[in-house]
């Protein structure tokens, strides 16, 4: 097994012992400066990270990684993307903007974002398969917090405490900085925990309907110098981790095209996307995927 996921993460915790001496030590002029410092990390990790983004598989400025225990599993992908840091905020740091991210993913069949007494909340269908009807999906509820937000830094949270089949925990976090070149560098984290019910739910579907699915990570090379693709509970998050990161990049660079057209753009480039890593990524064929998600889309606006 992996190393042990820990949530929060010592980075993350570390802003936020940060955020609250500032609160409780500094006036206000001196706190907002000092907030400017949350991005410190995130921007040593770009330099730390630097040769693997530019210089990778993926035919994009990415890097993923992931991890295991014996009870939780976590995806994580730093990237840069061609959008100013701006345009990112705005974007993400908006629950309803959220829905139209998550129904891209293939096994998100419907989103809801709504008011609650602890806050927003999304309401999200998820499937185990992609044809599966819609009465027949798991609905959990996933807490939206936008963490926080300065000048250069923010930070964004979904968490939900149940899950499908035995899962249960999951997390979601991104946040993102900008770059000098009017890029903005972005971190994102998909991760979730399970009992003995998830545990044996998982392995029984990577000995049948799974067994010949990978993930991202290369761990040998073939005679031919063909890449051997990791496989396992790790295959399954880092697909999961980079369906959801490549809704978030659809979903910005849809932002593009007048809003009736986005939609549409967002389903055709997050399919294109997705085609690239067919070996991980193909589920179903183009015409299928779009029908599915513009019906399903269509639901969701009536249901609202």
């Amino acid at each position: 097994m992996g190393t042990h996921v820990v949530s929060p993460s010592s980075a993350r915790l570390l802003r936020w012992i940060l955020v609250f001496v500032l609160i409780c030590f500094t006036g206000a002029k001196s706190f907002a400066a000092e907030l400017d410092t949350l991005a410190t990390p995130l921007r040593a990790k770009y330099t730390e990270l630097n040769k693997q983004l530019f210089n990778n598989r993926f035919q994009r400025t990415l890097y993923l990684n992931s991890v295991d225990s014996s009870h939780d599993l976590k995806g994580e992908i730093y990237a840069v993307v061609d959008y100013p840091f701006a345009t990112v905020n705005t974007a993400l740091n908006s629950p309803a903007n959220w829905c139209d991210v998550l129904i891209l993913h293939v096994y998100i069949r419907y989103c809801h974002a709504s008011s609650s007494k602890v806050g927003t909340v999304l309401t999200v269908n998820l499937s185990n398969k992609y044809d599966q009807p819609l009465a027949d999906t798991y609905r959990a509820e996933f807490n939206y917090r936008g963490v926080i937000t300065t000048p250069d830094y923010f930070a964004v949270e979904l968490n939900a405490e149940n899950g499908p089949l035995g899962t249960h925990d999951y997390r979601i976090w991104i946040e993102a900085t900008p770059l000098e070149d009017g890029r903005t560098f972005l971190h994102f984290t998909y991760a979730y925990a399970f009992g003995v019910v998830g545990r044996l739910t998982m392995q029984g579907y990577l000995v049948t309907t799974g067994r010949d699915k990978v993930g991202f990570t290369v761990t040998d090379k073939l005679a031919n110098d063909q890449p051997v693709y990791i496989k396992g509970v790790r295959g399954v998050v880092e697909r999961n981790t980079m369906r959801y990161y490549l809704a978030i990049d659809a979903y910005l660079a849809a932002l593009a095209v007048p809003p009736e057209a986005q939609l549409e753009k967002r389903l055709q480039l997050w399919y294109n996307d997705t085609d690239q890593y067919a070996r991980q990524l193909h589920e179903l064929e183009r015409g299928d995927y779009l029908a599915m998600k513009r019906k399903e889309y269509q639901g969701q606006q009536v249901a609202q």
